[in-house]
């Protein structure tokens, strides 16, 4: 019967497939006494080797498609396959305790991951969850269930998940991966970033969709009106490939303006930029005509590893964005850690609110041997290209003034060493804090731009957690309040003669566009696959007319007054 689903659209377009859920498998077994242990042994040997030929496929497949530092994650696993301690203990509860394989190794790992999970080293810690990951996998051959993994897909389908992993949606493989969508997540939520950079439809957030399907069931992903369509009639199928076949026509009408500039209607340069997670992401920026980067996530270089990456590690990855990007401007935010993104190897305490705690800036101004590595690795790479360099999670003047301070120092002994550093970098921040966004006129008179992060700054000014579905209805830019934040930042910056863009997912929102635009924006940066889109909105849009707009926007008491008002004054 076909039903229909209502969710969030996360990644516009339309995907049309059969269902591949990707859900955990069911493990259980009974613990059953064995009379021939040789037999058994054979049968848990046939499971290793099975396990290591899965995890050899999804490594080279990381190592292809993601390189060194996500494939390295396998071969730890694979060291654990190859154990022969622990490959020794399992045979010996097989032989000893006449018992079957599964139980031999779930005790023996149970045991393993306790030891580790007790240890007060985090990257021990972290080995508990690699032993725990491969016993899962030796079990499931052993039972003879399947283990889902994205990178195994070898055929078009909608991946059906209850979230989607930085790791899961790292292993996706956009040739056969037509879409995907979630139980659970936002449009500032990981998967529905990465789903944009990927250029794949996403809906997230439908609170039930992997109870409600069963693998194979014909999908639609409406990532426009956030629905989907689970077994549609033929008709309706029609229906989507004839939507789907226009907006890729769209797309290609989108193409042309890959090479022009980004000019209002009456003649108003601004500036589209891309927000970006690694070097291999430039690529996407260029195919797209973006005119800068206009975030780089520096944390992505960080994270899935198992220690920090070195200065020259970091410099390479700076050195390559600053070349592709070919005098293209690129600003670069430093290490933005905490909150929900957390590194293993990093003993940090637990903290009760961590998007309140030790995040980001204030992270790197306690560990100054961490930040200083970063800022030097950048330095050094600055006179391959046009550097901008960002510190995120500013609240006050004094952060600002004490990471300036450490960032010119470094800049200072890389001189005194004779290493050339570029004489022209600005330093910026980011504006995710209201106290930053309500103090922007004095702090513009000490940094060289401003970058506003939507996401934060509307989380932090309605007090409510954007990645909570149950206050996902408090995520509101087209609120008066959030507005009336990026007008002061807007400007702030203009009356001391610097730039004000913004890097949070607002920024390519067809909806919030017309109102940036009026506002006086001058950089705008999203997703690469939403450039040329949102270029050809702006082409269509006259300053002076969404000045008038915003002005009106400013005065309204709701958002959904400003959506309204929006809609109706640009047609939308």
């Amino acid at each position: 019967m076909s039903t229909i689903l209502k969710g969030i659209a996360a990644s516009s377009g339309i995907a049309i497939g059969k269902a591949f859920r990707l859900v955990e498998p069911d493990l259980s077994f009974e613990k059953i006494a064995i009379s021939d242990a040789d037999e058994e042994i054979n049968r848990l040997h046939s499971a290793l080797d099975a396990a290591k030929s899965d995890l050899k496929t999804i490594r080279d497949h990381a190592m292809a498609n993601l390189g060194e530092d996500k494939a390295a994650i396998f071969d730890a696993h694979l060291l654990v396959l190859s154990d022969p301690e622990l490959i020794g203990e399992i045979e010996g509860k097989v032989r000893t305790n006449k018992v079957n394989s599964e139980s031999a190794l779930k005790e023996t790992t149970d045991q393993y991951v306790s030891i580790f999970e007790q240890m007060d080293n985090e990257y021990m810690k972290e080995r508990a969850a690699d032993i725990k990951d491969v016993s899962k996998r030796i079990l499931a051959h052993l039972l003879g269930v399947q283990i889902q993994s994205p990178s195994m897909v070898a055929e078009e389908v909608i991946i059906v998940a209850e979230d989607l992993t930085p790791s899961d949606t790292a292993q996706l493989n956009k040739q056969f991966v037509r879409g995907f969508t979630t139980n659970i997540g936002g449009r500032t939520s990981h998967s529905a970033i990465m789903a944009r950079s990927l250029e794949i439809p996403a809906v997230v957030g439908t609170k039930t969709i992997t109870s409600s399907i069963q693998d194979g069931d014909l999908l639609v992903v409406d990532g426009m009106n956030g629905e989907v369509h689970v077994n549609p009639t033929s008709e309706a199928v029609q229906k989507f490939e004839e939507m789907q076949k226009n907006y890729e026509q769209q797309k290609a009408e989108w193409a042309l303006l890959k090479n022009e500039a980004t000019v209002t209607s009456d003649g108003v340069h601004l500036e589209l930029a891309a927000n970006i997670g690694s070097p291999n992401d430039i690529e996407a920026v260029l195919k797209n005509g973006g005119e800068a980067v206009g975030l780089y996530r520096t944390e992505f270089l960080f994270m899935e590893r198992d220690q920090l990456p070195s200065e020259d590690e970091q410099f390479e990855a700076y050195k390559t964005v600053l070349e592709k990007m070919e005098g293209r401007s690129v600003v670069v935010r430093t290490l933005d850690i905490g909150g929900d993104k957390k590194l293993p190897y990093l003993q940090l305490p637990d903290e009760l609110n961590p998007f309140l705690g030790i995040r980001a800036i204030r992270l790197c101004l306690e560990e100054q041997d961490l930040f200083r590595t970063q800022l030097r690795a950048l330095l050094r790479a600055s006179i391959y290209g046009k550097l901008r360099i960002m510190f995120p999670m500013i609240a006050t003047l004094d952060e600002f003034q004490s990471a300036k301070k450490i960032l010119l120092e470094e800049k200072q002994n890389l001189l005194n060493s004779g290493i050339k550093v570029s004489d022209d970098i600005e330093i910026g921040i980011m504006v995710e804090i209201p106290s930053t966004a309500v103090l922007a006129d004095q702090l513009a008179k000490e940094v060289d731009f401003f970058s506003i992060g939507t996401n934060d700054l509307i989380q932090y000014t309605m007090a409510a957690d954007r990645m909570n579905e149950r206050v996902s209805y408090l995520y509101q830019p087209y609120n008066p309040a959030i507005l009336r934040l990026v007008k002061m930042v807007i400007d702030g910056a203009h009356a001391q003669g610097k730039w004000a863009g913004m890097c949070g997912e607002m920024a390519g929102d067809e909806l919030a566009i017309p109102l940036l635009v009026g506002l006086g924006l001058d950089e705008f940066s999203m997703s690469a696959s939403s450039i040329l889109k949102a270029r050809n909105q702006i082409k269509h849009l006259d300053q002076k007319e969404m000045k008038v707009l915003a002005e009106k926007a400013l005065s309204m008491q709701t958002a959904g007054q400003v959506v309204e008002l929006v809609k109706k004054e640009t047609e939308l």
